[in-house]
């Protein structure tokens, strides 16, 4: 499991899409740190991180495009198949290499939340609970982009189903608002990430929130599980 967490990790710095990805979130993060609170003198960052709630949307498929749909389109996922490692640690080891690119990429606002401390005093429990909440999503979106990318040989064809995936999702909010059964607008409305993401980006913290972002992540990692598995004894 180990070996393969190195290789998938290493491979985001052997080609030019992990400096794509923290570049982007470092110039995304930086644009919105400037515009909500260096250029106003404000100390809340509350609305950088619900800024880049939509960042995530575009960053992610770029995370877990690869991480499957590559090894198939090179035929080179026979060779862990038959490996003594178990489907379940293949699975793992794939997303926590894309968890680790995350938390790099994240690391950012510790040193964004230092430099605005120079001009102001920032509330470290907004931007914790922040980092937390931004992780957590990171995860279930990681978790559904990792699921697609088992469903197909193509990387481009992964990411863009992946954007548009993390598009619609994003659109829940909208789409409950035009239901007319209460019951079924309250389901759909439960279902939003940006909503629960919500609560963190406000400093507030919600297990049922915590909950829900993992159950989200486990439910997509097991269905990619099932899927590889099937290849495996196809």
């Amino acid at each position: 499991m180990s070996a393969i967490f190195k290789r998938e990790f290493s491979a985001y710095f052997t080609s030019p899409v992990g400096y794509a990805v923290i570049a982007a979130f470092v110039f995304f993060s930086g644009i919105f740190l400037w515009v909500e609170c260096l250029h106003v003198g404000a100390s809340n960052m509350s609305p950088v991180f619900q800024s880049m709630f939509f960042i995530m949307l575009f960053v992610i498929p770029l995370v877990t495009m690869r991480l499957f749909a590559e090894d198939a389109r090179q035929k080179t996922d026979q060779a862990f198949l038959t490996s003594p490692v178990s489907i379940a640690g293949i699975v793992l080891a794939k997303f926590f290499s894309a968890m680790v690119m995350l938390l790099l990429c994240l690391s950012v606002f510790i040193v964004e939340g230092v430099a605005l401390s120079f001009m102001t005093t920032p509330d470290w429990s907004v931007i914790i609970a922040n980092i937390f909440g931004l992780m957590l999503l990171g995860a279930a979106f990681s978790a559904i982009g990792i699921f697609i990318s088992s469903l197909t040989e193509s990387v481009i064809v992964a990411a863009i189903v992946s954007f548009a995936v993390n598009v619609f999702i994003s659109l829940l909010d909208t789409i409950s608002a035009t239901v007319p059964v209460d019951f079924l607008k309250n389901i759909v409305s439960s279902l939003s990430f940006q909503s629960r993401f919500g609560h963190f980006a406000l400093g507030l913290f919600s297990f049922s929130d915590v909950i829900f972002f993992a159950s989200v992540a486990c439910f997509f990692l097991f269905l990619t599980d099932r899927v590889i598995d099937r290849k495996r004894w196809a």
